[in-house]
């Protein structure tokens, strides 16, 4: 019996290590890799909310080094991450007999840039943008516009990950 326990212990060590640059998050990050940098992502959209290059800035900063052993730097990185907040709008998706809202929508936008400075072939362009709904009598300000900002931003900055760390 204990043969089997060592056995076991030794084909699961292996396999781990076999597989090289697995992590219990879906990274894939080469050995080579150590930092990432996060330049402003200017807020380009027509409607432009105070604040939220920064609250997006710090989110995918935050995401990256909770599912990485990455070090954040301010310059140099291996992996850089720029781009802008193309879209920030709010829009009606129902209308109540009235012709007033009945739920609104708020739609982020982000155009990426992602720079792998050790490996170019894995450098990303794309656009990422995500939307939550909200009733139509509420206004989008104070907890519910925190709300909003902090799901949208969790689901796009996870996307980014996926794209450009997971390779999903």
């Amino acid at each position: 019996m204990k043969h089997i326990k060592y056995i076991l212990l030794l084909i699961i060590t292996t396999t781990f290590v076999s597989c090289g640059f697995y992590s219990f998050t879906g990274a894939s990050i080469a050995p080579n890799i150590k930092t990432f940098q996060v330049n402003r992502f200017e807020n380009t959209s027509i409607l432009v909310e105070p604040g939220l290059e920064l609250l997006f800035q710090n989110t995918l900063q935050d995401l990256i080094q909770n599912q990485t052993n990455l070090s954040l730097v301010n310059s140099n990185g291996d992996l850089v991450y720029e781009g802008e907040i193309t879209t920030y709008r709010v829009s009606p998706t129902t209308a109540t007999s009235q012709n007033t809202a009945a739920q609104n929508r708020l739609t982020i936008g982000v155009k990426l840039r992602f720079y792998n400075r050790k490996n170019e072939e894995d450098d990303l362009e794309q656009s990422f943008s995500f939307f939550r709904d909200f009733g139509g009598s509420s206004q989008l300000d104070g907890s519910l516009k925190d709300e909003v900002h902090e799901e949208i931003f969790e689901r796009i900055t996870q996307d980014i990950f996926n794209a450009t760390l997971a390779k999903w």
